[in-house]
C-alpha cells in the first residue's frame, strides 16, 4: 500500500527540505520507488534534486486547469520522480481564497496518480496556509522535523493541533508516523536536552534515530544530490539510512 507523508513544520529553517529530498534518496537506496511533490514555492526541493524551473505548472493543477501525472519527472540521478514547484506557487492563496473544498483539492490529484510508488513525500511551505492543509488532507501519516533548538518546540503544539483539526474535519485516517529531530549539534548541551524534552512529551513519536549536524549536508544542496550519493560514508548519510530502516519499520506495524 502506498504511503503518502507529509513533511510539515510551520517553522522555517526546521528540516523540511532537507529530510524529504535525504530520505527519498534512502529510501530509494532500500529499493523503494519514491516520489517527492515540492509545495514550497521557494523549490529547493526541486533544486536540490536537480529538476529546473517548473512553471506555472503545480499552479494550474491544483486550480483545475492541468494535472499533476503530468507533471512528473525524473530527478538529477534518475532515481526518484519529482513534481517541481516554483515562485508561481505564490499565488495558490489568494487562487484558492473563495474555492469551495479548496482543502481537498491535491488530494483528489494524488488519488488520479498510478501505483508506481512506495512513497509520496510532500515537502510542505513554512507556514499552515492552504497548501499544507491540502497536504495533511492529502496524506495518510505526518512526519515532523524538527531543529534542537529550544525555541523549536514552541510551535509544535500548534502543529499537532492543526494536524488534530485536519485528522477531526478532512483525514479522520491521518497519523503522525513520527517526530525526527534535526540539526542536533551533540557538542552542545543545549541541543541534547531539547531531544530529551522532545522524548519526555511526545514518547515512541520521536524516531529514536536523530539527524547531526553534517556540513556535508548543506554542501551537497550545492551539487544538487542527496547527501547518500555526495558523501555516501558521512554522518548525514549514516543518520537519513537509519531514519529510512525505522520508516520502512512501520510499513509492518499493524
Amino acid at each position: 500500500m502506498r504511503r503518502t507523508i507529509s513533511v510539515v513544520n510551520q517553522k522555517g529553517g526546521s528540516g523540511k527540505t532537507t529530510t524529504v529530498v535525504n530520505l527519498a534518496a534512502a529510501l530509494v537506496e532500500r529499493g523503494r520507488k519514491v516520489l517527492v511533490v515540492d509545495l514550497d514555492s521557494q523549490a529547493s526541493a526541486s533544486s536540490w534534486l536537480g529538476v529546473k524551473d517548473g512553471g506555472r505548472g503545480l499552479l494550474d493543477a491544483l486550480t483545475g486547469n492541468g494535472s499533476i501525472a503530468d507533471l512528473v519527472t525524473n530527478g538529477s540521478n534518475g532515481s526518484i520522480s519529482v513534481v517541481p514547484s516554483s515562485s508561481w506557487l505564490v499565488g495558490v492563496e489568494k487562487a484558492l481564497a473563495s474555492e469551495v473544498g479548496a482543502e481537498t483539492i491535491l488530494r483528489k490529484e494524488l488519488d488520479r496518480l498510478p501505483n508506481s510508488w512506495d512513497y509520496i513525500l510532500l515537502d510542505c511551505p513554512p507556514s499552515l496556509g492552504v497548501l499544507t492543509v491540502n497536504a495533511l488532507a492529502a496524506a495518510h501519516e505526518v512526519l515532523v522535523p524538527v531543529e534542537a533548538h529550544v525555541m523549536a518546540l514552541q510551535g509544535l503544539a500548534a502543529l499537532l493541533k492543526t494536524v488534530d483539526v485536519v485528522k477531526d474535519r478532512l483525514s479522520p485516517a491521518l497519523a503522525v508516523s513520527g517526530i525526527v529531530a534535526c540539526r542536533v549539534d551533540g557538542r552542545t548541551r543545549l541541543a541534547l536536552d531539547v531531544v530529551d524534552r522532545l522524548r519526555e512529551r511526545f514518547g515512541t513519536l520521536v524516531f529514536k534515530t536523530i539527524i547531526r549536524e553534517n556540513v556535508r549536508v548543506a554542501e551537497a544542496y550545492s551539487f544538487a544530490a542527496p547527501i547518500t550519493e555526495y558523501d555516501s560514508r558521512s554522518a548525514g548519510a549514516e543518520d537519513y539510512r537509519a531514519l529510512a530502516a525505522e520508516v520502512i519499520r512501520q510499513e509492518k506495524t499493524p
